[in-house]
């Protein structure tokens, strides 16, 4: 178990990070079946280079084609302050938006979760 309770899991013979990643995968798959998606692929590798030198690589958990267009997609429980900035980075760089997804109760939805307000002291 990580520090955010991700439970690593195997499908298909393939260990995910989570439980949510893995059924993510499957999700994805059927999709694939059904002809909705095409060229599904896991664990792909983004240089992130800024003037000309490797700052860091992103690695997307999925990518695939939807209506002709490629799809890079990243499954997150908890979003965290690197993944913010990798976000970030790989959008500005390859000029595509980077699709995050996450499990709210037994549905795949867009987007970050609502952060929780800051409350300040008086």
């Amino acid at each position: 178990m990580s520090k955010y309770r991700a439970i690593r899991t195997t499908v298909d013979g393939i260990t995910f990070d989570s439980k949510g990643e893995s059924k993510r995968w499957i999700n994805l798959k059927q999709q694939q079946k059904d002809g909705r998606i095409q060229n599904l692929k896991r664990q792909i590798a983004y240089p992130l280079h800024v003037n000309g030198d490797l700052v860091t690589s992103y690695v997307a958990d999925f990518t695939y084609d939807e209506d002709g267009t490629e799809i890079v997609e990243d499954f997150k429980g908890h979003v965290t302050t690197v993944f913010r900035l990798k976000k970030k980075l790989f959008e500005a760089i390859y000029q595509q938006p980077l699709r995050v997804v996450r499990l709210q109760k037994n549905d795949f939805v867009l987007g970050f979760k609502p952060r929780r307000s800051r409350k300040t002291r008086k």
